[in-house]
């Protein structure tokens, strides 16, 4: 879990909750799997998306919850507030940088993709701009994107906008949230993944692959993993087999990491992602509440840890670097040149790390308050200037003497 941060006046900020150093070994894995994945060397390494997806629903509803305990209500703008200084600074930083740099080095369709699909991850509505313009995640995740993996991005802040607001209702009717705050994640999930088998379409699952309602499931079973009647289930759990559990679970996901391989496995989108998803928000469970098993120790692995702390920052720049630093232009190939992109992703990221996100989420006590929210302001429209004022490249000359 992310550290805590010092209280400032006028916030409200809930109880932190212990450290636990097998979530942070969670993220590394799941970055880890995601990199290998694009670098070609594991085909269902994706999945560590829907690691993340769990993740981020457990952690942020355990906020909400612990919050909701202490006052009877959930603060909103201070919510959203924490989200925007801990996302925010990495990702307007990345955009900048990867948005110059594509218009000076890039092929031009790169170059137009890049304007086009710019506002729309600003806007977290990737994943739907991508939908309305039929761009397939399989077969168009190539070198004129360098933006589309962050439609995962748009689907976690999707829910950092609706989760709350339901939290904060079910707080304000009466003393049971957990119980009321766990029922509802599981409907919803039902209700997500019924969507998600309902519009499958075997020809291109990216509508279902990328649609927030259709992921959702992913995000909410990991936010019923955090409520009291679950995790007090989890808890009476033997430490003999809860141990034997989590290790199941790690072994289970590894599998289906080693196995599954996109549109050549339909079963992923007929309850196998969902069954992925369920695994790992029952493994971050057992993590939390079992801090000591093997499994969780293993996770915990010091490397393994350092990655997933700087998991955000590596998330946003891998892709890019991915792109611009292909095999043509670099002129490696194989594991050297997979070494390559992933060392400079992991030096990008912790630059992200210790020189945009830290000090502006803990240190910066102009990021808060009505300064914060001018600096927010500010930032957005630099970056919705800059989409427009970087001039879109010529459109390719056509010799009219060769049509003859």
């Amino acid at each position: 879990m992310t550290r805590a941060q010092p209280a400032q006046a006028g916030t409200t900020i809930p109880r932190p909750a212990p450290y636990l150093p097998a979530l942070d070994g969670l993220r590394g894995a799941a970055i880890a799997g995601v990199l290998l994945f694009h670098t070609g060397h594991l085909p269902g390494g994706f999945l560590g998306v829907d690691l993340f997806f769990a993740l981020s629903g457990y952690l942020i509803t355990d906020l909400l919850l612990r919050e909701a305990e202490r006052t009877g209500t959930v603060s909103l703008v201070d919510f959203w507030g924490r989200r925007v200084r801990r996302l925010l600074p990495a990702l307007a930083a990345m955009l900048a940088a990867v948005a110059a740099l594509t218009w000076a080095v890039a092929p031009p369709e790169t170059v137009r993709t890049t304007l086009s699909d710019g506002p729309w991850v600003q806007a977290n509505l990737i994943n739907w701009h991508l939908l309305a313009e039929s761009a397939g995640y399989w077969d168009r995740f190539g070198p004129d994107r360098v933006f589309e993996h962050l439609w995962s991005v748009a689907v976690e802040e999707q829910f950092y906008l609706v989760w709350p607001l339901i939290v904060l209702a079910l707080a304000l009717l009466g003393r049971r949230v957990h119980a009321a705050v766990a029922v509802t994640a599981v409907l919803a999930s039902a209700a997500s993944l019924a969507l998600m088998v309902s519009m499958f379409s075997e020809a291109d699952p990216t509508r279902v692959y990328i649609g927030t309602d259709t992921r959702a499931f992913s995000l909410l079973l990991g936010a019923a993993v955090a409520t009291r009647p679950v995790r007090a289930a989890l808890t009476r759990i033997p430490a003999r087999w809860a141990g034997a559990a989590a290790s199941l679970l790690v072994a289970a996901l590894a599998a289906a990491w080693v196995l599954a391989d996109g549109v050549a496995s339909p079963w992923l989108f007929n309850g196998g992602l969902a069954a992925h998803s369920l695994a790992s928000a029952l493994l971050i469970g057992l993590c939390a509440n079992a801090p000591r098993t093997p499994a969780a120790r293993a996770l915990a692995w010091r490397p393994l840890r350092g990655l997933g702390l700087v998991s955000y920052g590596l998330y946003l720049w891998h892709w890019p670097v991915i792109v611009l630093l292909s095999p043509e232009r670099t002129g490696l190939d194989g594991l050297a040149w997979t070494g390559f992109v992933c060392a400079v992703s992991i030096w990008l990221a912790v630059l992200s790390k210790y020189l945009v996100e830290d000090p502006i989420r803990f240190r910066a006590d102009w990021a808060r308050g009505r300064s914060g929210l001018i600096a927010f302001a500010a930032a957005m429209a630099a970056l919705a200037v800059m989409w427009f004022a970087l001039p879109d490249p010529a459109p390719p000359a056509i010799d009219l003497t060769e049509l003859d």
